[in-house]
């Protein structure tokens, strides 16, 4: 055995092993943003992006087991200049699966749904947005029967808004929200109370599309809000954080 391997002497240079955990762990964390972004900006589809944050996560799980083994070899061998890179390679690696396990954990806690509405019994419905959602898109028809028990159970808090303003004002109201949201704004229908629009995620760029129905009530106006995703089984609850963040920002 090599001098530099020896019981109780310390090592005179940093080992392979110890750099390949360090670069494995930094590949790992690279491939989460990377993936996602590329699959934003449209370099390559988002089933790509998955298999890259499914590459990471294997990578960091590796790179977290061989690290807490390569610690204790570190600190049996008194490999000095060992312990830094093993160190920050399986913190690395316990952040990546930090990460991706928080992602599982949501995705787990919420229904598997991607239609989210304030009215179950009539939804509002799309317009204009139709056109560009493309064939692969989740089909827009509300199945009431599977959907609105899971989302009811889920997300009680999203209900119809009532308001005191006039139809024609919470439907201004109901622009400047969505604006103020980040969302695009697709179509603004004032003779029939509605508003679309869509919002971009930050991570791969997922599209989910939003109607705003007003409609005049005795005291003023009820709003009603639908967001939909385009692909994907479930949401991750993101359809009814944005509805539950309309329903804030219009009554702040």
């Amino acid at each position: 055995m090599p001098e530099q391997y020896a019981q109780g002497s310390p090592s005179r240079g940093t080992s392979w092993w110890s750099k390949a955990i360090l670069i494995g762990a930094v590949i790992a964390a690279a491939l989460l943003p990377v993936g996602a972004v590329g699959a934003r900006l449209g370099i390559w589809p988002f089933g790509i992006g998955f298999m890259m944050l499914a590459a990471a996560t294997v990578l960091a799980a590796i790179g977290l087991v061989t690290g807490v083994a390569a610690i204790i070899a570190a600190h049996r061998r008194n490999l000095t200049s060992d312990k830094q890179p093993v160190y920050l390679g399986t913190m690395i690696s316990v952040l990546v699966l930090a990460f991706v396990g928080m992602q599982f954990y949501t995705a787990t806690t919420v229904p598997p749904i991607h239609d989210i509405t304030t009215d179950v019994n009539d939804p509002p419905q799309f317009d204009q947005v139709v056109a560009l959602r493309g064939d692969g898109s989740n089909p827009l028809e509300y199945d009431a029967d599977r959907v609105a028990p899971l989302q009811q159970q889920a997300y009680p808090h999203i209900r119809p808004l009532t308001t005191g303003l006039p139809p024609d004002q919470a439907l201004d109201r109901s622009v400047a929200v969505l604006s103020g949201m980040g969302l695009e704004i697709v179509n603004v229908d004032a003779d029939a109370g509605v508003v679309e629009a869509t919002a971009t995620t930050f991570w791969f760029g997922f599209k989910d599309d939003v109607v705003v129905r007003v409609r005049s009530a005795a005291d003023g106006s009820v709003v009603d809000v639908r967001s939909v995703s385009r692909v994907g089984v479930s949401d991750v609850g993101a359809n009814a954080r944005r509805i539950g963040e309309f329903l804030e920002a219009y009554g702040s």
